[in-house]
């Protein structure tokens, strides 16, 4: 028998073909409602384990560093091997006091200490700024000849195994006067490199006035300047050896062809046109055990 169409739905079309859907005469749905739940999100709070815990930026230790400007360093090209006695009227600049974060990277602290009081066997006293990028850092430290302000290679330093770790990598260089072992921007001879017992103890310092970002996560900051940004500004304001831009292409040329000459070439950039250097450095004793933390 065929179903009519005047006849109530017949049964089998009811199993076939679903009932339209009626809506709940009670629910409104308006245009703000929509929009509401279009953009409301459910965000659960992350467990306090989750989150990892700022690094630790408490100054355990501090040492000084004084600056001084020596004006016959280019006449016998020697500062002297360890009286500084061809620099005997130096201009002195003025005093850097540094804090250390010993608690984020105690290796790299405890040789950048043993370099300042000399109990590495080696020391900065008496050792050239070498280079200087104006707006952005100087660096310091180098290691080769005494006689030429380069840093003694030291001999008695624990190797440091914080060149690896990610966890020394965890503040950035974002202010003026911030500490850092030079990593990327290290520039010892590959002769001294490859020896077995090398140690880096070249340093930099911000100078500002910006951050320095291209030295994140390349370069291990370990601490602070507490006292003497002055002093910082004034070694950023010496006038630097800059290449004329015809030089810089043909260098340029010539190191992507490979020549080693371009990198002897480039030694002598961003050198200061006066001879700057550490007169003096040593530990500060202090009173606590720790002193109050510091903003890296």
């Amino acid at each position: 028998m065929g179903c009519s169409a005047a006849l109530p739905p017949c049964p089998l079309l009811r199993s076939i073909i679903p009932a339209p859907s009626i809506p709940n005469p009670k629910l409104r749905l308006t245009r703000r409602s929509l929009l509401l739940l279009s953009t409301s999100t459910t965000t659960l709070p992350l467990p306090l384990s989750a989150v990892p815990p700022p690094p630790d930026t408490t100054v355990t230790d501090r040492v000084f560093l004084d600056f001084s400007i020596c004006p016959n360093y280019f006449q016998n090209r020697t500062l002297g091997e360890s009286n500084l006695s061809l620099c005997a009227d130096s201009e002195r600049l003025g005093r850097l006091v540094l804090g250390l974060y010993g608690n984020l990277v105690p290796v790299t602290v405890f040789n950048f200490k043993a370099m300042c009081t000399g109990q590495s066997g080696s020391s900065y006293r008496g050792t050239l700024v070498q280079k200087i990028f104006p707006g952005q850092f100087f660096v310091a430290g180098r290691q080769g000849r005494r006689d030429r302000g380069e840093v003694k290679p030291p001999v008695d330093l624990a190797r440091n195994t914080e060149t690896v770790s990610s966890q020394a990598f965890l503040l950035g260089h974002s202010r003026p006067g911030t500490v850092s072992l030079c990593l990327s921007e290290n520039d010892d001879d590959d002769e001294i490199k490859l020896d077995p017992n090398y140690r880096n103890v070249e340093f930099l310092i911000t100078t500002g006035p910006g951050p320095c970002p291209q030295l994140d996560s390349r370069n291990i900051v370990f601490g602070t300047v507490l006292e003497g940004l002055d002093v910082v500004t004034t070694i950023a304001s010496i006038p630097t050896y800059k290449p004329a831009e015809r030089i810089r292409q043909y260098n340029n040329l010539a190191q992507f062809l490979g020549d080693e000459r371009a990198k002897i070439a480039r030694a002598i950039w961003n050198r200061p046109l006066k001879t700057v250097y550490i007169s003096d450095c040593g530990e500060l004793k202090v009173a606590k055990q720790t002193l109050s933390p510091s903003l890296p």
